[in-house]
């Protein structure tokens, strides 16, 4: 194999620069960066000088030898394997647009090695016990980051409408939120129980110490109303520490997001025996026409009756 040459991180850093230009996120682009220069670190080489052996090479790398989560030695997951092989492939797209390489060599490469073994089922997202919920929330500790998981967990809603969430959503006394109008929500009106009132109140008192000018619930370091990136750091970070999230992974059951709380949420009130129709409520489930008659039939404080009796206790 031939030296790498000192404009391989270069090509790499234009490459995430045209890459922004078409829009893509940053998320994925992190990926993409992190995953290209660990490529060419590997094989050591310059990038019209790759050829088959060393995609072989580096596949069986992955497959066989790479650590994988939690110190597993056997290899990463396939999902990671083919987010290698979307970044390589990406990249070399634009060294052919820049006539830097005459061709592309991954499609042909994972059509022959990847496409074969890729599972048409769609991999379910991580859920995690009721004791790793009780763990991950103890293990936190920066209170708000403690009282958004719990409300992630303790309420099913989304991320978007977390962040949307005032302190005067709040009725403290009936332990429920009026969440703000959204398309993809029904029901507005969540409850929650008392570990997570006694956390919110903690985090109340920090709140207002802050005096922040906004109304929003959860707001940031400069007094400003929490968004989406701030939600999904605050699981992530935390999930990582206690070995939940793998942040280099692309699958799913590798992966703990805010999103994970949610279906925590439905999986462990479904176990507990809790009514279908009263989950599909709490969680503001589009109501099927058909069955308007089953919804307009709850009765609220039955339903936050059912809600207390099923929640999962985490005991903290």
């Amino acid at each position: 194999m031939s030296s790498k040459s000192a404009s391989e991180p270069d090509l790499i850093d234009e490459f995430v620069e045209d890459a922004l230009l078409q829009g893509l996120s940053e998320g994925t682009l992190a990926t993409y960066e992190s995953n290209l220069r660990y490529f060419f670190e590997y094989t050591n080489l310059e990038a019209d000088k790759v050829e088959k052996s060393d995609l072989k090479s580096f596949l069986y790398h992955l497959r066989e030898e790479k650590e994988g989560r939690r110190g597993n030695e056997n290899g990463v997951a396939r999902r990671t394997i083919n987010a290698y092989f979307s970044a390589l492939s990406s990249f070399y797209d634009y060294l052919v647009y820049e006539e830097k390489v005459g061709r592309n060599p991954i499609p042909p490469f994972r059509e022959r090695y990847l496409r074969k073994n890729d599972s048409s089922a769609k991999e379910s997202r991580q859920l995690i016990s009721v004791s790793e919920m009780s763990g991950l929330v103890i293990a936190t500790l920066n209170t708000r980051n403690k009282a958004i998981i719990l409300l992630l967990a303790k309420t099913g809603i989304r991320r978007k409408e977390l962040i949307l969430i005032d302190v005067s959503d709040i009725d403290w006394e009936d332990q429920s939120i009026k969440l703000k109008p959204r398309a993809k929500r029904s029901n507005r009106t969540v409850f929650f129980d008392g570990e997570c009132a006694r956390y919110l109140k903690k985090w109340m008192k920090i709140r207002k110490r802050e005096e922040p000018e906004t109304d929003a619930l959860f707001i940031n370091q400069e007094g400003n109303r929490l968004l989406k990136n701030g939600v999904y750091n605050a699981v992530t970070n935390n999930a990582e520490r206690v070995g939940l999230h793998d942040p280099d992974s692309d699958d799913l059951e590798e992966r703990f997001t805010p999103h994970c709380c949610r279906h925590w949420f439905t999986t462990h009130l479904r176990r507990s025996g809790m009514k279908r129709e009263y989950i599909k409520e709490l969680r503001g489930d589009k109501r099927e026409q058909d069955s308007m008659d089953v919804y307009n039939h709850i009765d609220r404080e039955e339903l936050r009756e059912a809600y207390l009796a099923h929640i999962p206790k985490l005991n903290i």
